[in-house]
């Protein structure tokens, strides 16, 4: 029934400064889509922003996402490229279960402090 993620909706504080983090430190693009909504884009999935109380359908808070994202750097590219953009690791690397293997995660918050998972598959090591 289900093959893949389109996008998903995280809730920020402020979207510009969400989407440059994401830009700046992700590598994903900018993207703005209908009624002058903000993104970034990676492949073919998306992150899309809002404010809190932007979307009555949606009850989250800001910091409440917790995303994991699949890199082809080496983990150690991935941990070096967040000390050069003073970004405070949490924890990892460390081995976790991904949804199709092994991986080797790195953990660190964005401006809103939504978790996010930087994550290599360890047979790509």
């Amino acid at each position: 029934m289900i093959s893949h993620i389109d996008h998903i909706v995280l809730t920020v504080a402020d979207v510009e400064q969400s989407v440059r983090f994401y830009e700046d430190v992700l590598g994903m693009e900018a993207v703005t889509f209908s009624n002058g909504r903000r993104a970034v884009k990676f492949g073919n999935q998306k992150i899309n922003f809002h404010t809190a109380g932007q979307e009555l359908r949606n009850h989250a808070l800001e910091g409440s996402g917790d995303l994991c994202l699949i890199s082809d750097w080496k983990v150690e590219e991935i941990t070096a490229h967040l000390q050069a953009k003073q970004v405070s690791i949490l924890e990892g690397p460390v081995e976790k279960t991904g949804a199709t293997s092994t991986i080797i995660s790195v953990y660190f918050n964005d401006p809103d402090n939504n978790l996010i998972e930087v994550s290599v598959r360890s047979e790509s090591i």
